[in-house]
């Protein structure tokens, strides 16, 4: 059964003719009984009483209800997949850093929802390292975090940078030393991020090729634990810039600059390539990747 064969049945039963219905739908007189004779055969009995002027049987009739109730529903079908075009609503998952979440996302998503509020999202807290896998797994529709892999079964586009800095309490020594360098933070006690994160890697490669050893007192698992410890001075640590703008605002941190670690890290939109990108990520792909890097990396 198909479509066509419905709204021929549907047309006879208007027209009461085999030929007329033809002419309405462009079908020739024996395409349209040809139509109603495999609409009888599969479901075994007569629909249309031939004689003249032609009429539905009562099984028909009962065969037309359903039917028109079926070319209802397909033309509900069409009416909504049409309305997502303009319209554009679903639901995504995003994948993406505890600090982009809290730091970044609110701005991303606030405007977002008010132009798009039947597009729901859902946020997945994870480790940069585990975006690209999940984005590839189909586990997350859209992840958001560091560039750090080249796969071609993953598309991305960069949205900002992004550097990683040593970052203090007003209190401790370091605060108020003219001109620190790498080799000064020997044995300075530090706070570090667990080592499956982006900047843990970036720091050690540093230290590594310096000859450092560092002296790591504590390792936690995302930057807002980190902050909270640097800030009742536990220790140094060297974390994201874009994750402590408003405690830099606020003065419960400050930056120590180091010339080494002034290398810019790239944080970018990422998807699976393969992968049907339906109406509502198309939306919020195309409005992140059109969105100016001031709106990502603006103080508060």
């Amino acid at each position: 059964m198909n479509i066509s064969q419905l709204e021929t049945l549907i047309t006879i039963s208007k027209t009461k003719s085999f030929r007329k219905a033809g002419e309405l739908l462009n079908l020739t007189q024996p395409a349209v009984s040809a139509q109603i004779k495999s609409l009888e055969d599969e479901f075994r009995t007569v629909l249309v009483d031939r004689n003249q002027p032609v009429t539905l049987t009562d099984r028909g009739q009962v065969f037309l209800e359903q039917a028109e109730r079926i070319l209802d529903i397909v033309e509900e079908l069409k009416q909504k997949l049409s309305d997502m075009e303009h319209t554009p609503q679903g639901h995504i998952v995003l994948g993406t850093t505890t600090s982009i979440a809290i730091q970044i996302l609110p701005r991303i998503l606030s405007y977002f929802q008010d132009q798009f509020p039947l597009i729901k999202t859902t946020i997945q807290s994870m480790p940069s390292s585990l975006i690209y896998q999940n984005v590839e797994q189909g586990l997350v529709d859209i992840g958001i975090g560091y560039l750090i892999e080249n796969n071609p079964q993953v598309l991305s586009s960069v949205l900002y940078y992004d550097t990683f800095e040593l970052v203090v309490s007003p209190l401790h020594p370091l605060a108020s030393l003219p001109n620190p360098s790498l080799d000064s933070l020997r044995e300075v006690p530090l706070i570090m991020l667990s080592p499956d994160t982006v900047g843990r890697r970036f720091i050690d490669e540093v230290f590594k090729r310096h000859d450092i050893e560092p002296h790591i007192v504590m390792e936690l698992s995302s930057s807002e634990e980190v902050k909270r410890m640097v800030e009742i001075n536990l220790g140094a640590a060297i974390i994201s810039k874009q994750s402590i703008l408003r405690e830099l605002k606020q003065g419960s941190l400050k930056i120590v600059p180091i010339p080494e670690l002034e290398v810019t890290h790239p944080v970018g939109v990422i998807y699976k390539s393969s992968r049907y990108v339906n109406s509502a990520m198309q939306q919020f792909l195309g409005d992140l990747k059109g969105m100016p890097e001031t709106h990502f990396i603006s103080s508060e």
